[in-house]
């Protein structure tokens, strides 16, 4: 089992940054591809992006490319996503997700096997 635990939401006004972290444990972390999701009220939860395991390759949706950095340190197991110039439509709940799986990019819901409780990130215009 994997167990995650993010950290770092918050109530912020648009234009700052917030970055989110998420710590791993139950598994070597380097074995696990990790992503952030994100899930608003009234849609669907969505990719935001994703990173390799060994941290070289990454993916964003088109909705988050140059604003938000996903990365990962595999020697404190943590996986983090820095968050600039947020927007109100970035609010949502924000979850880590880790999959073994050696395909990629890994953008679909279902390819994540754990998932973490969420962390609310707010942005006020």
């Amino acid at each position: 089992q994997v167990q995650l635990v993010e950290s770092g939401g918050g109530l912020v006004q648009a234009g700052v940054s917030l970055r989110l972290s998420c710590a791993a444990s139950g598994r070597t972390f380097s074995s696990l591809t990790m992503g952030w999701f994100r899930q608003a009220p009234g849609k669907e939860r969505e990719i935001v992006a994703s990173v390799n395991k060994g941290g070289g390759i990454t993916y964003y949706a088109d909705s988050v490319k140059g604003r938000f950095t996903i990365s990962r340190d595999n020697a404190k197991n943590t996986v983090y996503l820095q968050m600039n110039t947020l927007k109100p439509e970035d609010t949502a709940v924000y979850y880590c997700a880790a999959s073994t799986s050696w395909d990629w990019p890994l953008i679909a819901r279902s390819l994540y096997g754990y998932w973490g409780q969420g962390t609310q990130v707010t942005v006020s215009s």
